[in-house]
């Protein structure tokens, strides 16, 4: 089973939460923080993910902070991770298919939890096509 990391900010703290209590009883899901609703900076949790998602090859991450855009953004400064804010079924499908994204980040003030479950379960079983996409990330 591959490892599945999730983070959050405290703008993300509630979704974070509940995304570990839906999942929990079917992946293993390793929480990295934030650990209240008590203000935090999302670059923190983000880059601590992020090491550890590049230091556990084939893991996986979630982020979750208001909009997901700031983790999105600071997640993708370490080296081989491509972090891909998700908000709809297709983009979030694509992420995968097409740039092997290993890292989803989500806004929990943007979608709902049974969105956001929805975009988890897509991201998790959807395998990278490889072909022609595989040029395109490594040049990431």
């Amino acid at each position: 089973m591959k490892k599945i990391f999730i983070a959050s900010d405290h703008a993300g703290y509630k979704l974070k939460n509940n995304i570990i209590l839906k999942f929990s009883k079917i992946i293993k899901i390793i929480d990295l923080g934030t650990n209240s609703k008590d203000s935090v900076d999302y670059p923190d949790f983000a880059k601590k993910l992020s090491k550890k998602v590049a230091s556990n090859n084939g893991s996986f991450g979630i982020l979750v902070c208001g909009s997901g855009m700031g983790m999105a953004i600071a997640a993708n400064k370490t080296k081989n991770i491509r972090a891909a804010l998700c908000y709809s079924k297709k983009n979030t499908k694509l992420s995968r298919l097409h740039n092997n994204a290993n890292i989803i980040t989500l806004g929990e003030r943007l979608i709902d939890k049974k969105k956001a479950f929805s975009l988890i379960k897509i991201f998790l079983s959807t395998k990278f096509e490889s072909g022609r996409h595989l040029r395109r990330v490594k040049k990431m």
